[in-house]
């Protein structure tokens, strides 16, 4: 079996030595005689994974006492309907730095329970930027003002989430995380759904500051309620056991690389490669988004003329290489550099991007 190189922007690229332990496991893990995904969520077994899970996610991230860490169960946008209930009285002002398509799928989210307010957005120039701080307009009664740190289909990425004084700040990492070091105590909440750089779909991440769990909020169901689910550990129901356990596998697997920071200077590697190939290309390859908002983690670009785009995306895949074709509200090519996506894959895509345009250019 060869595996391809993955570009996919989520679900996205796991390594491989972690499939290899999960299917390893699969049949019986640690001699129970079954599978871990077999087991009962509140057994001894797999509440020795969950714990483990935190354990390493905490260390991952520098994740403060102060914080309460949460494993849900689905994606990021669940969590933006659910952060409205849980931190917003009805109707209160929200706040919301609009940088491209999540961003505003997270102001979507909650506008049904609260005052959704646009703090700032680049969307006028096509979302090819980000909305400069000093252009902010913060509500002074906002329940929290949210920001997505990096836009998949966009490619344009916060490298510092600028400070807020207003409310807590409220940050979409989903793409992003772990990618770089980040200061938690600069935010009241940290989500991010684990199919990017965490982990397998179906099991997010979120990490919020204790004190704002005290918040009444609004009504809502004792199973919607983030103070009840922290309180039973992320288990007030039957979490996704199987993916909660390739998370912790993800997770063991980074630090055991290096952790964070190794993972910021291969992120940095592998973007500043593929940035090179495209604008050296003399213009047949086009990214346009404004150099200082590129992202590391989602990389976009455009050949002369779509007919071009979709003999790319089938001569790559040829090649070896998949998820490339870019998201249908822009087009173009789209390449995901995650943290499981190794330097040798970026490498190889450089390579055959010089191929492609010697033979179509």
């Amino acid at each position: 079996m060869s595996r391809a190189f993955n570009f996919s922007a989520g679900p996205a690229a796991l390594p491989e030595p972690v499939l290899r332990r999960a299917q390893e496991e699969l049949l019986d893990w640690h001699g129970t005689g079954a599978s871990i995904v077999e087991l009962s969520h509140r057994g001894a077994e797999f509440m020795q994974v969950a714990a483990q899970t935190e354990t390493d996610l905490r260390a991952l991230l520098s994740i403060p006492d102060d914080y309460a860490v949460l494993f849900t169960a689905g994606g990021a946008t669940t969590q933006q309907a659910l952060m409205a209930l849980n931190f917003a009285a009805p109707g209160q002002a929200v706040d919301f730095v609009v940088s491209g398509h999540w961003s505003k799928v997270a102001m979507k989210q909650a506008a049904p329970y609260v005052d959704a307010r646009i703090a700032a957005s680049s969307e006028a120039g096509g979302f090819r930027d980000l909305p400069p701080r000093a252009q902010w307009t913060l509500s002074p009664d906002a329940a929290y003002v949210h920001v997505t740190a990096n836009e998949t289909i966009h490619g344009v990425e916060f490298v510092d989430i600028p400070a807020v004084d207003n409310a807590p700040l409220f940050a979409d990492f989903s793409s992003s995380i772990a990618s770089e070091p980040v200061d938690v105590s600069k935010f009241g909440l940290i989500y991010a759904g684990a199919q990017k750089n965490l982990g397998p779909v179906g099991i997010g991440v979120l990490i919020v500051r204790r004190d704002l769990l005290e918040r009444a909020g609004q009504p809502r169901a004792n199973i919607f309620n983030y103070a009840s689910q922290a309180a039973s550990d992320s288990m007030l129901n039957t979490p996704p056991t199987w993916n909660w356990y390739l998370l912790g596998l993800n997770l063991r697997w980074m630090l055991d690389e290096g952790g964070v920071a190794e993972f910021a200077r291969r992120s940095e590697r592998k973007s500043r490669t593929l940035y090179a190939a495209i604008d050296g290309s003399g213009g047949f390859y086009r990214n346009e988004v404004a150099p200082a908002a590129r992202s590391r983690m989602n990389v976009p670009f455009f050949l002369p003329d779509a007919e071009l785009d979709a003999r790319f995306v089938a001569e790559s895949r040829a090649a070896g290489m998949i998820g490339l074709k870019g998201h249908k509200a822009v087009g173009g090519i789209r390449a995901s550099l995650y943290n499981a996506v190794p330097t040798e894959a970026v490498d190889v895509l450089v390579g055959f991007m010089r191929d492609f345009q010697n033979r179509h250019g």
